[in-house]
């Protein structure tokens, strides 16, 4: 028999700060940290706390006493059940220093790090309604919420378009209205639903692997284009020419429909062949005159906007007078790459996944960008001495890792060729943190930027320039 696992109640207790991963933090009694995930620091609560850690406690707010002056109303009917927005009952200035100190906390606690004044951190002008893609899914086991399952009424529709709750993989919030993508992103997604429960499309189960309308994946661009794509379980044609024709009509907006048979027990498009219907088979997005074209699976940032604040501030840390060779790690579809390139004498790009790279190229043929060129591979494995060899030692090296931050072969060989100045531009502090740590000796910071890249979470974008010693 499972032993039952001891909760404790701690009453009238302050939120004293927020942390990691969108969670406020708060102290018992007796000091230890409770993590908590609703609450907003300031608030005065009762807290049940749930898995107990060494040195923390996991715990949930069940009542509160005083609400924060941080506080504010969610815009979003789904905020207590969606984890897609924590932080939207804090106040926007309030998620920017809070993040802000993250970053800074982060820098000097794990990295030991000395720094210069930082830079405040820069906000972004649209604080809902800001990405330029979602992805939602479909299930035929929609969430039900507490209400319902106590009123122990029949639930007659199960059907359910949008996010998976978390820790409930199998199981999908309906959402009649997201915040994060501009019209007419809801109106799409709730023709397909409504389309799909009027004429008895099934929806997926993932448990038992069946059913039709799967995901779907909506792009819409700075230009103003818009990218459907329709992952469906299995192909069950006149159906799906139906649907498709009536989506087509009904928003002929859509530049880029298209869609993908996908059997297999992941969502994941990647390894999928996505079938044209109507329109291209991409659209483009713009910055600063450049065009980039975007396939369904082209990476590209996720807020447009802001990516442009984020690459000028890139760029001016690079401080490029126009004849430096430049390396960009981790290039993506090269788009800091192109973006720095009329500043520099060349620009090598360096990404470990084949299509963002073929992406990258087209898109410096588009661009008319003669300077760059583009490598698929491995960063620890590309970045060699031939490789080096063959396209001289970088004056700048740009590096843009994902969350994980870079292998520790690679830090070793940019110390190793030690260029003038390195732009290490971060998703994630805390590791680039670590990194920075490994290249103190050699390396000086000389400016540090946060971008907040997405209003709402606890999400934010690093951007540190180094000079040699």
């Amino acid at each position: 028999m499972a032993r039952k696992k001891k909760q404790y109640i701690f009453e009238n207790i302050e939120v004293i700060d927020a942390g990691a991963r969108g969670k406020s933090i708060a102290k018992s009694p007796e000091g230890q940290v409770i993590f908590l995930n609703n609450a907003v620091p300031g608030d005065i609560v009762d807290i049940r706390t749930g898995r107990k850690r060494k040195s923390y406690f996991e715990g949930t707010v069940i009542k509160i006493h005083k609400h924060s002056e941080k506080r504010t109303e969610p815009v979003c009917e789904y905020f207590e059940h969606c984890g897609g927005c924590k932080w939207q009952n804090m106040g926007y200035e309030h998620q920017l220093a809070y993040k802000q100190n993250e970053v800074t906390n982060n820098l000097i606690r794990i990295g030991h790090l000395e720094l210069p004044e930082v830079t405040p951190i820069l906000g972004c002008k649209k604080q809902y309604f800001y990405r330029n893609k979602m992805e939602f899914s479909f299930s035929n086991s929609r969430w039900l919420t507490f209400e319902e399952i106590n009123s122990k009424k029949e639930v007659d529709n199960r059907n359910a378009c949008g996010f998976h709750i978390a820790g409930m993989w199998d199981k999908i919030l309906d959402i009649e209205k997201c915040h994060l993508q501009e019209d007419p992103s809801n109106q799409i997604r709730n023709f397909i639903k409504q389309y799909g429960i009027e004429h008895n499309l099934p929806f997926f189960n993932p448990r038992e692997q069946s059913g039709f309308l799967r995901t779907i994946m909506l792009r819409i661009s700075s230009t103003a284009e818009i990218m459907l794509v329709i992952q469906l379980f299995e192909e069950l044609k006149e159906e799906r020419e139906k649907m498709l024709h009536a989506i087509a009509e009904k928003f002929p907006e859509i530049t880029s429909l298209q869609y993908v048979i996908n059997g297999k027990a992941n969502d994941t498009l990647y390894d999928q062949n996505i079938i044209l219907f109507k329109g291209k088979d991409h659209i483009f997005e713009e910055m600063e005159g450049l065009k980039f074209k975007i396939g369904p699976k082209s990476f590209y940032q996720t807020n447009s906007e802001q990516a442009y604040e984020l690459y000028k501030i890139t760029r001016d840390f690079a401080n490029l007078e126009g004849n430096e060779t430049v390396y960009d790690f981790y290039t993506g579809t090269g788009t800091i790459a192109q973006f720095v390139a009329k500043k520099a004498g060349k620009v090598i790009g360096v990404e470990s996944v084949p299509e963002a790279i073929e992406d990258a190229k087209i898109n410096a043929q588009l661009n008319n960008i003669n300077n760059v060129e583009f490598y698929a591979g491995d960063m620890k494995d590309v970045f060699n001495n031939a490789f080096i060899a063959k396209h001289g030692k970088p004056d700048v090296i740009i590096t843009d890792p994902p969350r994980d931050g870079m292998h520790k072969n690679v830090i070793a060989k940019m110390l190793e060729i030690s260029p003038k100045r390195i732009v290490y531009v971060s998703c994630n502090s805390a590791t680039q943190a670590r990194d920075l740590a490994l290249m103190k000796e050699h390396y000086k910071i000389i400016k540090t930027q946060a971008v907040d890249m997405f209003p709402q979470t606890h999400h934010v974008e690093n951007v540190v320039l180094l000079e040699k010693i």
